[in-house]
């Protein structure tokens, strides 16, 4: 695996390059893998920055909860995240921080005072810069300013992204951490939408299939706006719905195979939702909304 990735490190401009910019290990599998798929398959770079170890993350899967993986959880969420990055055929880098964990309560306890959510920003920023340089993406995705739902940790990669972002080209910003380098786009990552959990269970109640969306609608705020008012961008994925399922059965601390994140046959996907979804943020070249491609108005920059 090492020998590949010099041979990418040495090939890195022979086509576009994707950053995805996740909080934990798993994130990466359950949010717009079959979109990373899709472009390691049409020989693209794609890298995963994941910010935490996922160190505080709660065993998931009935199967995997045994006190000899709460015992070696970190190293196990390595071997895992190893195991999705082959799947998916991406680059993958930690950035090195401590999961803060979810706190509960009414009012929360405080955050573990050196974890990623409470320390300093300009540290993680320092990193994610210098990796950034060192890849040179022509487009980044991260979360949006709610973390895609509110995890400290999730908050924080918004945070953290927009942040290096906006000084990666700058010389004069972490003179140490690399040449400078622009990327050219920058989006949000989009998933959970009311119109398609609404889509897939209509659609398994009408092949007389049980769905596990139900209560989950029923209880849906519905002042609530879908994310679908925000999409700019749903990238055609189909083909890889499989790729995907596959990098998110590696997590196995965290997803069970019987949860309903499998509960959708893969031809009902294919039929009723094909695409992942993005919201268009920074752009530095010319492209039309809507889009159906992350590289749109990149591949005429870059070309010529």
């Amino acid at each position: 695996m090492a020998g590949t990735d010099e041979k990418r490190a040495e090939n890195v401009d022979a086509g576009l390059r994707l950053m995805a910019v996740h909080a934990h290990p798993d994130d990466e599998s359950s949010k717009g893998a079959a979109t990373m798929a899709r472009y390691v398959a049409e020989g693209h770079e794609v890298m995963v920055v994941t910010c935490t170890g996922g160190e505080a993350g709660s065993v998931l899967n009935p199967a995997m909860d045994r006190p000899e993986v709460h015992e070696n959880m970190t190293q196990i969420r390595r071997e895992e995240m190893a195991r999705a990055a082959k799947i998916l055929g991406v680059r993958h880098r930690w950035l090195g921080f401590v999961d803060s964990g979810l706190p509960e309560g009414d009012p929360p306890p405080p955050l573990p005072e050196d974890c990623f959510a409470s320390i300093p920003l300009d540290e993680p920023v320092a990193r994610l810069v210098e990796v950034m340089r060192e890849f040179r993406p022509h487009v980044v995705v991260t979360y949006d300013e709610n973390g895609g739902y509110p995890h400290p940790d999730h908050i924080r990669c918004h945070e953290v992204s927009m942040a290096a972002y906006d000084v990666v080209a700058d010389p004069d910003s972490h003179p140490d951490a690399g040449e400078p380098w622009q990327p050219l786009k920058l989006y949000y990552g989009h998933g959970f939408s009311r119109a398609k959990f609404e889509g897939f269970h209509e659609a398994l109640i009408s092949r007389n299939l049980d769905s596990p969306f139900e209560e989950w609608l029923k209880h849906w705020d519905p002042n609530r706006p879908d994310v679908m008012e925000r999409v700019t961008t749903r990238v055609p994925c189909p083909d890889y719905f499989e790729v995907r399922d596959d990098a998110l059965r590696a997590h196995a601390t965290q997803i069970d195979p019987n949860s309903r994140w499998f509960a959708v046959p893969l031809d009902v996907q294919r039929e009723v939702w094909p695409t992942e979804e993005y919201e268009l943020v920074r752009s530095l070249v010319d492209t039309t909304l809507p889009e159906d491609d992350l590289f749109a108005g990149v591949r005429e920059r870059v070309t010529t």
